[in-house]
């Protein structure tokens, strides 16, 4: 068990770190009742052993970790790294770089889809994790010697884990593809929301220009709110009283109250004045900068068998090469081929995934290429 404390301890811990090929990386963190997610623990494999840091610590400067995890000399080895880097990107400033996801590369190396760290670890590994402290209150302290070494097991084994798939990724020539969907995880822009666009996660009943034009306004008033006051969304507003005033926008005060899940002090303090400036500006708003609803593609007459056709061939070729089917492309990807061919705007038809799946997924489209059952087998055949 390592925890440290104190920052002298963490400067000695990381100082060597900065010398190595690689760290593993893993967060305990709280989000239940804030919009940010506030980071409790935080704990870094190394050669030579691992050490959770107390980041709730009276005093402790985590900036050694900091630098360690901009260091671009030392790769950041993490599993699942969407949250990790989110919170490590607000709090440096800046995102940890460069990095490997294992789950990505597991999806790379026929482990299936959003593959869990217990599975790889139990296979790759030849160990078990106890999860029974997941879900612990990470933010009370004293933690307990259960908990601390929970933690550490999670930066511990991913090490093995590292090494057995970068070891498949070599084999089979793939790396080249893992390190490209990494590419993403260093944009800060993937982790921030811009309140403008906080209406796209709302599903509204047959959208217009208008409707969507008041529901962004009172969407990103709300996202800021939450944002500055730093609660979860729910808190300020909740999603289903928000899509209720764009679908019927209230014209005073007394209107907005009678909105399902507004209370009438609410609507008639500040918050309810600030909802009806929102709307406001969604009203006046001129209808050529108004949203455009997203239609959804509709196939043309004969292309649904086509795109039936391209969906059993992905299975085909997620199951030949072992990469996870929903990596290589998704139903949206297949039925916009389907319908358009080579000039498909989809990942489907660029880089590795052209490569694995979509050169020929156009030949079959375009009858140049057939699909046979051979000994209970399906097989390609040439046209």
């Amino acid at each position: 068990m390592n925890l440290i404390t104190d920052n002298d301890a963490l400067k000695a811990f990381c100082a060597p770190l900065a010398d190595v090929e690689y760290v593993t990386v893993d967060t305990e963190f709280i989000r239940e009742r804030t919009y940010w997610p506030v980071l409790c623990l935080l704990q870094i494999g190394g050669p030579d052993g691992a050490a959770a840091v107390d980041a709730l610590a009276p005093g402790i400067d985590l900036t050694p970790v900091f630098e360690l995890l901009a260091n671009r000399n030392v790769l950041k080895v993490f599993h699942a790294a969407r949250q990790d880097m989110e919170i490590f990107c607000r709090a440096m400033d800046d995102c940890p770089a460069p990095v490997f996801d294992t789950q990505i590369a597991a999806m790379v190396c026929g482990f299936g889809d959003s593959v869990g760290y217990e599975t790889l670890v139990s296979k790759l590994a030849k160990a078990t994790v106890d999860k029974s402290s997941r879900f612990t209150d990470w933010a009370a302290r004293p933690l307990s010697d259960k908990q601390i070494n929970y933690a550490l097991s999670d930066v511990t084994h991913l090490r093995t884990v590292y090494e057995k798939l970068q070891a498949k990724l070599e084999k089979s020539g793939r790396l080249a593809w893992v390190a490209s969907e990494m590419e993403a995880l260093h944009n800060r822009s993937f982790y921030e929301t811009d309140p403008m666009e906080a209406y796209q996660r709302l599903k509204v009943r047959r959208p217009s220009p208008r409707l969507l034009a008041i529901l962004r306004e009172v969407a990103a008033w709300r996202e800021i709110e939450a944002q500055r006051a730093d609660v979860p969304r729910n808190r300020i507003v909740r999603d289903e009283s928000i899509v209720e005033i764009a679908h019927h926008p209230p014209k005073s005060i007394e209107n907005l109250a009678r909105i399902r899940g507004l209370s009438q002090k609410m609507a008639e303090g500040w918050q309810g004045r600030q909802i009806m400036e929102a709307v406001e500006r969604g009203r006046a708003l001129p209808d050529a900068e108004c949203p455009t609803p997203v239609e959804k593609l509709v196939l043309p007459r004969g292309i649904g068998p086509v795109a039936d056709l391209l969906k059993v061939f992905l299975k085909m070729c997620a199951e030949e090469s072992g990469v996870a089917q929903r990596l290589i492309a998704n139903s949206e990807d297949i039925d916009t081929v389907a319908a358009f061919g080579e000039d498909a705007d989809v990942p489907a038809l660029k880089g590795w995934r052209r490569e694995l799946f979509g050169e020929a997924a156009l030949k079959l489209r375009d009858g140049r290429m057939g699909l046979a059952i051979k000994d209970r087998v399906l097989t390609v055949v040439d046209l």
